[in-house]
């Protein structure tokens, strides 16, 4: 019974892997460098940096 458990799991890891690599292939096809670098809460940092000076 642990060696299908272990199967298993190694099945369910590797279809993991899968769907990380896809979904990084999908949004890295989908979205332009600016868009996935930018963010709200780095805007925001910057704010209370300039102020902190």
């Amino acid at each position: 019974m642990w060696t299908y458990a272990s199967y298993a799991c190694w099945a369910a890891s590797a279809l993991l892997v899968f769907w990380m690599v896809a979904d990084w292939y999908k949004t890295d096809t989908t979205f332009s460098e600016d868009v996935l670098t930018s963010s709200r809460e780095g805007e925001i940092e910057a704010e209370t940096e300039q102020h902190k000076l």
